[in-house]
């Protein structure tokens, strides 16, 4: 996807350093920054210079090959792995990632481990984005039947970014949109704010605004009474895990669109590469729910007046503050799974028969 025109992924590997899009940096400046240790690439994911479970899959995948450069040494790589595992819990993507690397580099010699592992990541690259671009593809039919019914532009509300800087490229749920707007199909993104780090506001609006695509911000809370007015045609999200069952883990706020889009029978989908599903699990109880840092609510970032970034606090200094990062979304109040393979419902039955 494009960014002042340029066409670029969020990671890529050159010069023996792995490159990501700072997103902490984003709106307001734009950041290559440069990875050369897996120390580095930790701290990237825990701070969140990389977010989004497809893109953290990729960034640990490549975790493991700094490891191997800085170390080549079996206790080393499997510290690293297991380092890399932790350093967020929720997204199902980054130990799947990290998983698959361990298992590719299981009895290979030191002389073609680098070589392997540099494969394998690109590979796990490569593949997202084409699952992402398919996601794209199958979700572009559900727009166009509501298009054919309406015949006027599609109101598509999201939520966080699930958009291509989530991803490696094209995104989850912005997928679909972006296949409709390049086939010329009139569509308006509701952006929720997704507080408390503002990554709809911030990352979400910022790339839909790259590619041309019409969009308005909203605050979080504002989705319930847009759909009670008849503004919204549709739903889609992201999910950094969804269990066997088709129960979805994805950003906080994002159960509570669910039930304002039943309640006002508007279709909730949900769009994930099969990367995401957790087939071990089909309990919620049993997804880790990350708990972050009070500061991410208690304080905002933004630009004064001199064009400097500055963060603020905006809360009583005696006040306490609880930050849950994710929360579940029951698969009853889920239309459709869209995925690499084709639209399913969100159930056990529904993924089985997609991913025999």
């Amino acid at each position: 996807m494009r960014i002042e025109g340029k066409e670029y992924r969020t990671i890529w590997y050159e010069e023996s350093v792995v490159k990501i899009i700072d997103q902490t940096k984003l709106p307001h400046n734009f950041v290559i920054k440069e990875l050369k240790t897996v120390k580095d690439a930790i701290n990237a994911i825990k701070v969140m210079e990389v977010r989004g479970a497809p893109l953290i899959g990729a960034t640990a995948a490549y975790g493991i090959v700094l490891a191997i450069q800085e170390c080549n040494d079996p206790e080393f790589i499997k510290k690293s792995s297991e380092d890399l595992v932790q350093s967020r819990p929720t997204a199902i993507n980054l130990k799947w990632a990290v998983d698959r690397m361990m298992n590719k580099l299981s009895g290979i010699n030191n002389n073609q481990i680098l070589d392997i592992a540099l494969k394998e990541a690109k590979e796990i690259c490569d593949e997202d984005e084409k699952f992402c671009e398919n996601i794209g593809i199958n979700g572009l039919r559900i727009i166009e039947e509501i298009h054919n019914k309406k015949k006027s532009t599609v109101n598509i509300l999201t939520h966080c970014n699930a958009g291509w800087l989530a991803t490696i490229n094209w995104g989850t749920a912005t997928s679909p949109i972006y296949h409709a707007h390049k086939k010329g199909i009139p569509v308006h993104v509701w952006v929720d704010e997704t507080r408390p780090r503002n990554q709809g506001a911030n990352l979400t609006s910022y790339e839909l605004n790259e590619e041309e695509i019409p969009n308005t911000i909203i605050a979080d809370n504002t989705g319930g009474i847009l759909m009670q007015r008849g503004e919204v045609d549709m739903c889609i999200v992201g999910t950094d895990r969804t269990l066997s069952n088709g129960d979805v883990c994805n950003k906080i706020g994002t159960y509570l669109k669910a039930l304002a889009a039943h309640d006002n029978k508007v279709p909730f989908y949900v769009a994930l590469p099969s990367s995401t599903i957790d087939w071990n699990i089909n309990d919620a109880k049993h997804i880790p729910i990350e708990e972050r840092n009070s500061e991410e609510l208690s304080h905002v970032e933004g630009i004064d007046e001199n064009n400097q970034v500055k963060k603020v606090l905006i809360y009583p200094q005696k006040s306490k503050a609880m930050n849950l990062a994710f929360d579940v979304t029951p698969a009853k109040y889920v239309s459709g799974l869209i995925t690499e393979r084709g639209v399913c419902e969100a159930s056990s039955n529904g993924l089985k028969n997609l991913f025999k």
